[in-house]
């Protein structure tokens, strides 16, 4: 069986090579398939999912990126926040926390620090915006298929401490 972590790893990738080789999200799935890769169908869904809102999240990437257009943000980066803005909006099983620590998760694994702290605030930027962030179900999710962490708790980034001037 595999975990929802695992399967957002399989949906980023899939969604990831769709968009630097500019092959339809769903061509690519086939070819994993037909290769033989395992997708499982909470990948399957991240990515039909991703593909069938993507105009809606891609005008929310932009309205809070600050000045960036999601054509100029990072192929990495853009697909890392397409599927939290996916599951952020449109996944009420999925707490808003994990939605955001699983993409900065996978952004500090597969990007940059720089990516990290990016990633973090405009998808924190996007879920104060939506009702702000919290740990347990969202409303209209079924309470079955909930998986709460305490752990997994969102706070906003905190800048690095840096000395005071003349003491470095």
């Amino acid at each position: 069986m595999t975990t929802r972590r695992e399967a957002r790893r399989t949906a980023l990738d899939i969604l990831y090579q769709s968009d630097i080789t500019g092959t339809p999200a769903g061509a690519v799935l086939a070819d994993w398939r037909d290769a033989g890769r395992t997708v499982s169908p909470f990948a399957e869904e991240l990515v039909s999912g991703v593909q069938g809102h993507l105009p809606e999240i891609d005008r929310l990437l932009e309205e809070h990126s600050e000045g960036w257009t999601v054509a100029r943000m990072a192929s990495l980066d853009r697909t890392i926040m397409r599927v939290a803005v996916f599951e952020l909006m449109h996944r009420p099983d999925v707490p808003t926390s994990v939605a955001i620590s699983e993409a900065v998760e996978a952004a500090t694994e597969l990007s940059s620090d720089e990516s990290r702290r990016y990633v973090n605030g405009i998808l924190g930027r996007i879920a104060r915006e939506r009702g702000g962030p919290e740990t347990g179900p969202r409303p209209g999710s079924t309470p079955e298929r909930t998986r709460t962490r305490s752990s997994a708790r969102w706070s906003p980034p905190v800048p690095p401490r840096r000395p005071p001037s003349g003491l470095s």
